[in-house]
């Protein structure tokens, strides 16, 4: 199976070798990955400031760069999310709705990618220790999350998963959310690092970057032992 590779803004800039496991966990799966050079942001960051004229723009691109009939997998649920259930109303009424709704269909997070059209869960990955796991408000709401990653972490070897106090509240990032109301925003980070230290965990895994590096700052400041993981560097591990 011939694949797309989407790699969003902050994972190409920040975490990039999250994008390089990403690629070798679908190849150990089968695929056969493309990768188009000339792909750049979704549009969501313009979109939800309220810059739809702008975001259409970016959208568009978007659309021409991703014009084929191949699946498209992300290493990301907020990215996927905003492309199924935002493209389509962005573009109603227009010569580009049709391609909005097939790319819609087209695009997948990798969890859901793997355990829900691959229907592979095993990949002799590796990690000792303990570990609980945090949903993603666009994975849990907008791409329908829930099971997917849980699964796959269950069949890492040496990886005892518990689940945290309140898993599906929200970490507090939310894009602008965390510039525009920063006080909330560490408010509702240290409640959910402070529920994953409850469990006695070692890690918060998670299929989102965006929640990830925001809860890391707040550990890195509380100088805290716990780790940060994107369930495509755990799949990675130990093979």
């Amino acid at each position: 199976m011939n694949v797309q590779l989407f790699i969003p803004c902050f994972v190409d800039q920040l975490f990039p070798q999250t994008a390089f496991n990403m690629i070798k966990v679908l190849e150990k799966a089968g695929c056969t990955i493309t990768y188009n050079s000339s792909q750049t942001c979704c549009g969501q960051p313009a979109f939800n400031a309220g810059f739809w004229g702008d975001a259409k723009e970016v959208c568009s691109k978007f659309l021409k760069d991703f014009n084929t009939e191949d699946y498209i997998v992300a290493p990301s649920a907020s990215c996927v999310g905003f492309v199924r259930n935002y493209y389509s109303k962005l573009f109603t009424g227009t010569p580009k709705e049709a391609a909005a709704k097939d790319i819609g269909q087209r695009i997948f997070e990798l969890s859901d990618f793997l355990v829900n059209v691959l229907q592979v869960t095993q990949f002799g990955a590796a990690l000792p220790g303990k570990a609980t796991y945090h949903d993603s408000c666009a994975g849990l709401r907008e791409c329908k999350i829930k099971n997917e990653p849980r699964l796959l972490l269950q069949n890492v070897e040496g990886l005892e998963i518990t689940e945290m106090k309140d898993v599906e509240t929200c970490c507090g990032f939310g894009g602008t959310f965390a510039v525009k109301f920063e006080p909330i925003s560490i408010g509702m980070a240290e409640q959910k690092v402070e529920h994953a230290l409850d469990t006695g965990a070692e890690y918060i895994i998670s299929t989102d970057l965006s929640c990830l590096m925001h809860l890391q700052g707040y550990i890195h400041h509380k100088e805290y032992q716990l780790k940060t993981m994107h369930i495509a560097d755990v799949l990675a591990m130990g093979w």
